[in-house]
């Protein structure tokens, strides 16, 4: 898996700490505020989206009166408890961490969150010092499934797209690796469980457990 790469980036929400189950969640309590109902099937629509982006969307389907800047601090404040005493760290993932930095492997993250919450979450697990880039789908053009934010992290790195290892859990996060031509390992997630076969087959690799990972380098 790491034959030919020279940096590894790795999505953040589904992928290095499990968070995922909490966005339908708060996205029903937002909505349930203003007397409007989250659709079922809507969380797969604005899945890979940047935080920017799926505030624009919000706005405009539910036809909304606050500004796109008040929309994404409100889910921040609502995100933040959760986030700081309800996600943890996936299993196998720090000891994945330790063994990239061992190996002098360059590191960056590449997330569709907001800043706010992607800084929290990194000071939370003590994360920092792994990575060299630390970035969100907010800072480039589009959010994933666009190579954007993928390339923007390989630069940063100063590693060529081609030489980049990807880990992501959703199908719109693989689809951004391929499309930066990068190499991609799909990890699991309970959140995209049925899209498990899919995500096989877009990805080069697949893990059900980062500790998969450990287990085979360590």
């Amino acid at each position: 898996m790491l034959k030919n790469i020279d940096a590894v980036i790795f999505d953040l929400d589904g992928t290095l700490v499990d968070s995922m189950w909490m966005w339908e969640k708060i996205d029903i309590e937002y909505l349930a505020r203003y007397s409007k109902v989250f659709p079922s099937d809507m969380q797969k629509g604005i899945e890979g989206l940047s935080f920017t982006e799926t505030a624009e969307f919000f706005k405009k389907t539910f036809h909304l009166e606050d500004s796109i800047e008040q929309i994404k601090s409100d889910w921040n404040d609502m995100a933040k408890d959760k986030y700081s005493n309800e996600v943890p760290v996936k299993k196998g993932v720090i000891d994945f961490l330790d063994y990239l930095k061992s190996k002098d492997i360059p590191m960056g993250i590449a997330s569709s969150n907001s800043r706010e919450l992607v800084d929290l979450i990194i000071k939370k697990h003590d994360l920092k010092d792994y990575f060299k880039s630390i970035r969100t789908s907010c800072e480039v053009g589009k959010g994933k499934p666009n190579p954007d934010i993928y390339l923007l992290v390989a630069e940063d790195l100063g590693v060529e797209p081609e030489r980049c290892l990807v880990f992501e859990d959703v199908l719109q996060g693989i689809l951004a690796g391929k499309n930066a031509n990068m190499k991609v390992c799909a990890v699991y997630d309970e959140f995209s469980e049925e899209e498990t076969e899919e995500k096989k087959s877009l990805a080069d690799y697949y893990v059900h457990s980062m500790t998969e990972l450990t287990d085979y380098f360590i």
